[in-house]
């Protein structure tokens, strides 16, 4: 079985991605800590709980924008 990808934009950059990947999946894959992150997928802020859910198709834009603590 052949695997059919995506070519998505992530923070600007083109990225190949297995059409069958989520969201959360591309996310764990790039090591990214859940926890720490805000997802705008298409313009839109998706809440964490809905990451599984999500399914590329070609074109899609998201940006990561990464939670960092300090003092």
């Amino acid at each position: 079985m052949s695997i059919v990808y995506n070519t998505i934009f992530i923070n600007g950059q083109a990225f190949n991605c297995a059409k069958s990947m989520s969201l959360k999946e591309l996310l764990l894959y790039l090591e990214f800590d859940l926890s720490l992150i805000i997802i705008e997928y298409n313009n839109n802020i998706v809440n964490s709980c809905e990451f599984q859910n999500i399914f590329f198709n070609p074109q899609d834009q998201i940006e990561i924008i990464t939670i960092v603590g300090g003092g």
